[in-house]
């Protein structure tokens, strides 16, 4: 398996080992556009590969901080009591570049800039730019993907 973002179209594609496309989400992606600093609130680009998988089991909606559940599920009654929040849910896909100085180590790590393909709020638009640089998709698909993927798996971003 193979997962191709596409930053200017707002998607995420799905591939099979044989290059047939399975998949094909709406995504949302950072709000300033590409790129890898650290600070920067971008989304990154290049090769990187899913580190973890996190959330198995949990309900939908389910709200996580600092990779682990709250408790809560996402509501607009919740969202409205937490304006401006950040909201990672349901399921969280985080990211490892695999490109030395332009994604991994120093300054530029996705990793360590806790870049997550993640469940979002069910309000937000997906196909235009929303995030502080993750991958946010609808809580359905991000659970699909979720068992669809395993840990390693490829990850494009482009």
């Amino acid at each position: 398996m193979r997962i191709q973002i596409d930053i200017a179209r707002q998607t995420l594609e799905l591939f099979a080992a044989d290059g047939a496309r399975i998949r094909r989400y709406p995504v949302s992606t950072a709000v300033n556009g590409a790129g890898e600093r650290a600070g920067s609130e971008c989304t990154p680009r290049g090769r990187h590969r899913i580190r973890a998988r996190i959330g198995a089991g949990a309900p939908p909606g389910a709200v996580f901080r600092g990779r682990r559940p709250t408790g809560e599920i996402w509501t607009p009654q919740l969202a409205a009591a937490h304006p401006g929040r950040d909201w990672i849910l349901s399921r969280i896909l985080w990211l490892c570049g695999e490109e030395p100085g332009r994604n991994r180590g120093g300054d530029v790590d996705s990793m360590r800039r806790y870049i997550y393909i993640h469940g979002a709020a069910d309000d937000l638009a997906m196909g235009v730019p929303h995030s502080h640089g993750c991958i946010n998709m609808r809580n359905r698909d991000v659970i699909e993907l979720f068992d669809l993927v395993a840990a390693g798996t490829t990850v494009d971003i482009a």
